[in-house]
């Protein structure tokens, strides 16, 4: 087995030294507390700084805990930032592919529409947000549940005549999803209906939402009912734009 890896443990004793509650300190301090070479304790602070476990005051230069740490165990995403984030790709998603496209969270109730641009014609649409879906019965849903630890599910309810309902078949529809990068449902929500989902990272790979397309099968489908190969460009794509956009922000 591996041994231990040192720039974690260096990390996590960084941590917990800002977690005393002696202050701010600088990188000169956290290296003589440490016993680190100052260039080492500053690479840790500022790769800490830029995924939010680690602050710093603009006026000193000091560095103190970052809001990450508290998020942590608390299943917790800033949705307005990732709104304000990622509408404008989300609004050309939509007026590219001509369907609506949502964006979805993980929430303990299930999977939750956060974020619906309608479809850019003058059709008659509903507006989806804090929509709960069936994770294992929608592309949104399939992206989340790929990404997030094995849980125990209950039995899986059909909502057609396509929904996939035996535990080990969707357990293997999940893994699909993970080698592939993206999602996709034919009819397995709702009779008629298309769906493709990309998951959105931030920091270091963490998949925070889901972002995805729906409409008529015929529209999002080939020949042979499979997602046009087009369209899951353009919705990994924008997934990826999200995700620069993220990690920018940091």
């Amino acid at each position: 087995m591996p041994g231990p890896i040192q720039s974690i443990e260096r990390a996590a004793a960084v941590l917990r030294l800002l977690a005393r509650g002696s202050g701010p300190m600088g990188v000169g301090e956290v290296a003589t507390a440490l016993d680190l070479a100052k260039p080492t304790a500053h690479g840790i602070l500022r790769t800490l700084l830029g995924t939010g476990f680690v602050d710093q005051d603009p006026v000193t230069g000091r560095y103190l805990l970052g809001p990450a740490v508290h998020e942590l165990g608390s299943d917790h995403l800033d949705v307005n930032e990732l709104r304000s984030r990622a509408i404008h790709r989300a609004d050309a998603l939509a007026a590219r592919t001509g369907e609506s496209v949502r964006m979805a969270v993980a929430r303990p109730a299930g999977v939750t529409v956060v974020h619906h641009v309608f479809r850019p014609d003058n059709s008659e649409q509903v507006l989806a947000v804090g929509e709960v879906l069936p994770a294992y019965a929608t592309a949104l849903g399939k992206v989340l549940l790929a990404y997030e630890p094995a849980a125990e599910r209950g039995a899986l309810q059909a909502f057609t005549h396509r929904t996939i309902t035996d535990p080990a078949a969707s357990t293997r529809s999940i893994a699909e999803v993970r080698r592939a990068g993206w999602a996709g449902e034919v009819e397995e929500y709702r009779t008629g209906e298309a769906g493709i989902a990309a998951p959105i990272r931030t920091r270091g790979g963490l998949v925070v939402a889901a972002i995805g397309i729906s409409g008529p099968v015929d529209r999002l489908c080939d020949s042979h009912s499979r997602p046009r190969a087009g369209l899951v460009d353009q919705v990994r794509a924008a997934a990826q734009a999200v995700h620069r956009d993220l990690t920018a922000a940091r």
